[in-house]
């Protein structure tokens, strides 16, 4: 399988509008991958919060538009990152997009862990509520974004929906660089899963980004790894190793659940 991860520069110089038409051209450029993964909120930046909501759109917005004829006119199965949602009753969430080769949208996924503590996203957007898979021919996705990396239980719930390729789109800072790198190995060891994790370049509104997009196979090892800047990442690799480490070294088996909270003396 070939994923090609777009680590896009989001230029606060550069209008939504025309970010829009170039990335659409960079997903065209990359025929002959299998999937291509665009990175958290790129419409916008991610640290951007005082465009959230004067650029948010509904699913079917213009950037679904752009993104589907992008995916089928190179016939890639396409995530195309996350943009700022406007639901139908006014509310904004951070939602991942996911299109077919023949431009369908087949998955759509709404953050669920928000960043910000009591600013920012925490506070302008609403929280998702649903774990959510993507069935590819070779593998199956699991959808988190960003912040959700620093939450194992959600990807534990992915794993047992059936996800073998777990994809985090991110707006991350450089300044947690080490925790970005860290945390994808380790939900790659612990899910015995592949990660491709998609940053972005640039700085969003004085906060400059880790780029680092990374790939890594089900036993923690990197198997690509983008630099800071504006690039495409591509990777070759057996989605079907997933399943022999699961049989080869077992450890998914031997989980324990529904352990008590120990109760205070």
């Amino acid at each position: 399988m070939r994923a090609s991860l777009i680590q896009i520069d989001v230029n606060e110089g550069e209008s939504v509008e025309s970010r829009r038409r170039r990335v659409a051209s960079l997903v065209r450029a990359q025929a002959g991958a299998d999937l291509v993964v665009l990175p958290e909120l790129w419409t916008t930046g991610a640290f951007a919060y005082e465009g959230f909501g004067s650029e948010a759109e509904p699913v079917d917005g213009p950037t679904h538009e752009a993104m589907a004829k992008a995916a089928s006119d190179t016939g890639v199965w396409l995530h195309a990152g996350s943009i700022p949602e406007r639901a139908d009753d006014g509310t904004l969430y951070n939602t991942s997009l996911v299109f077919s080769p023949s431009g369908d949208l087949i998955a759509a996924y709404r953050k669920i862990h928000r960043f910000g503590f009591d600013k920012g996203e925490a506070v302008l957007m609403g929280a998702g509520r649903d774990l959510v898979t993507a069935r590819l021919p070779d593998t199956t996705l699991g959808m988190a974004t960003c912040y959700d990396l620093r939450f194992p239980e959600l990807f534990r719930g992915l794993v047992d929906a059936g996800a073998e390729t777990l994809v985090v789109p991110a707006g991350w800072p450089e300044r947690r660089r080490a925790h970005w790198t860290l945390l994808a190995r380790a939900r790659a060891v612990e899910n015995q899963a592949f990660v491709l994790a998609c940053g972005t370049a640039g700085t969003h509104a004085g906060v400059p980004q880790a780029g680092h997009s990374i790939v890594v196979d089900p036993w923690g090892e990197v198997l690509a790894e983008a630099g800071a800047g504006e690039e495409v990442l591509t990777v070759e690799f057996d989605a079907g190793k997933v399943a022999a480490t699961r049989e080869q070294f077992p450890a998914l088996k031997d989980r324990v659940l529904g352990l008590e909270t120990p109760r205070r003396p």
